[in-house]
């Protein structure tokens, strides 16, 4: 038998030692040592400490021994196991009281900002055992299962330990002692299969791949899609033509390059990252890196495969490319130069004042532009680059008010972001100033026949959307106190880039 490492740590919330609750605890106990884990057994009701949360601020509360003795035991722990019975749809006062003493900040959590909080417990797993009378099915469908959840839910993961697994055991009252038995022979295996260690083959890999999903931010990248398709689906208007290859082959290239872009901002960004405070979905960074998620190694030695991977699709792209070799490679590497010089020296975008207009001008004339070259169009052909006008101005608004929730930690780090060189204020008129240029030009663009089939008549309400932003900007500019986030600001400005975008998409399709 392989020898497991684990160490658990088993926690029975009973208040009687002579309950069935505490017959299951020591079968689990017993399981987990034939599985040659580290246990250690902790029974809540030989603990001595006030039960009560007395002062507003949980952590500054005396600590009791046995309050500190608890701590030292589930920092040790890898696993953690609590067996408890629902009494009243909940766990007992005991359980609650000691959960309420424990798991503290600064001990389970600390909290950054109002909605962002460091999860102190991570990478801890866990496992509850739970009794009780009312038949699971009504538990969970009638009282929505709040003994399970509440612990689940709002405490071990919130405080960074996953997955939790969950054995509920019901009814127990009227169970016959046969059955009572067979209970205690499944916890006893379920003790017992910590031999194989608590992750599943498929959560090893999740484990593994989900810090570089979040890395990667696939939030941000349907803009970048709907863009290049545009570019596609105007040719194919144009010249009648439109190969399905070359639009997939030439997508995966600017993922790539987005990619890329994303992780070497991170990477580049990581000090001003540090000092942010406000950061939220739009802005900050991935965390990865500052969180300790991914290391910095991890970071650099992805990036040169990247670029690996990048190098041989530029290859295939230009083996199977309708349009001139030489359109495609220069078209490819300018955005490429371009993108990554947002953070990268020498060029450095975002810490001179033109990071905004960078970030505009890649994600909708350039991605356009390809989209229509790799099908084979013409670099100097004006519709390619007057369709991405309206949504370059829309973008820039979004960018700029991006800069709003990190200008502290971007001054701290040296970062001449807009909203850094000009003030908040004076950034904001300008992004009020980029909205209203974005639907002035639709109406200069819709003169043209074909752009006004492109942009139709829908693309009006757009304009509604845009008195919305433009309110909301100037609500924020006559703030005496201006809020340190605008999350609701920063939604309605990404919201506002998708009329852009999938307006002329879906005419085009």
């Amino acid at each position: 038998m392989k020898e497991a490492s684990i160490k658990v740590l088993v926690i029975l919330g009973h208040p009687r030692k002579d309950s069935y609750n505490a017959a299951l605890a020591e079968s689990y106990v017993a399981g987990a040592k034939a599985a040659r884990a580290h246990v250690e057994f902790l029974h809540v009701a030989d603990l001595h400490f006030d039960l009560h949360v007395q002062i507003p601020f949980p952590q500054d509360q005396f600590e009791e021994e046995d309050i500190k003795e608890a701590k030292r035991l589930i920092k040790w722990a890898d696993h953690l196991v609590f067996v408890y019975p629902t009494w009243w749809g909940n766990m007992p006062a005991l359980l609650k009281g000691f959960i309420d003493r424990v798991f503290v900040p600064g001990f389970a959590f600390y909290e950054i900002q109002p909605d962002a909080f460091k999860k102190l417990l991570r990478p801890k797993t866990a496992q509850l055992i739970i009794t009780m009378d009312t038949p699971v099915l009504i538990d969970r469908l009638i009282n929505g299962a709040p003994s399970r959840r509440s612990l689940e839910n709002a405490t071990l993961k919130f405080c960074g330990v996953s997955p939790v697994r969950s054995m509920l055991i019901s009814p127990v009252k009227h169970s016959s002692d046969e059955r009572k038995e067979e209970w205690l022979t499944k916890v006893y295996h379920q003790g017992k299969s910590l031999e194989n260690g608590v992750l599943t083959p498929w959560e090893k890999l999740m484990e593994q791949i989900m810090p570089w999903i979040k890395a990667i931010r696939l939030q941000f990248y349907p803009m970048t899609f709907f863009a290049y398709a545009i570019g596609a689906f105007l040719f194919a208007e144009l010249a009648g033509t439109f190969n399905p290859w070359i639009f997939i082959l030439g997508y995966l290239v600017l993922f790539l390059i987005e990619v890329i872009t994303v992780f070497s901002n991170d990477y580049l960004d990581r000090e001003s990252d540090r000092l942010n405070k406000h950061f939220s979905t739009f802005s900050g960074g991935s965390r990865v890196l500052v969180d300790g998620v991914l290391s910095e190694k991890a970071y650099t030695n992805s990036l040169k495969y990247l670029l690996v991977v990048l190098a041989v699709l530029c290859v295939f792209m230009g083996m199977f490319a309708i349009a001139s070799v030489m359109h495609v490679l220069l078209v490819t590497v300018l955005l490429f130069l371009i993108a990554v010089s947002y953070t990268a020296a020498p060029l450095r975008f975002s810490y001179n004042g033109w990071g905004e207009i960078v970030v505009g001008f890649t994600h909708s004339f350039a991605v356009i532009i390809c989209g229509f070259v790799y099908q084979g169009g013409a670099l100097n052909n004006i519709y390619s680059w007057v369709v991405g006008i309206p949504l370059f101005f829309s973008i820039v608004p979004a960018i700029i008010m991006a800069g709003i929730p990190d200008h502290d930690a971007d001054r701290a780090a040296g970062k001449g972001t807009l909203v850094v060189r000009l003030g908040k204020v004076r950034a904001t008129y300008l992004a009020g100033l980029s909205v209203l240029l974005s639907m002035s030009s639709v109406l200069l663009l819709k003169k043209d026949v074909l752009l006004d089939r492109i942009y139709s008549d829908i693309i009006y309400i757009a304009f509604l959307h845009g008195a919305w932003l433009l309110y909301l900007l100037y609500q924020y500019i006559n703030k005496a106190e201006k809020p340190a986030r605008i999350d609701g600001i920063m939604g309605i400005a990404l919201m506002y880039i998708l009329w852009y975008t999938l307006v002329p998409f879906f005419n085009l399709l």
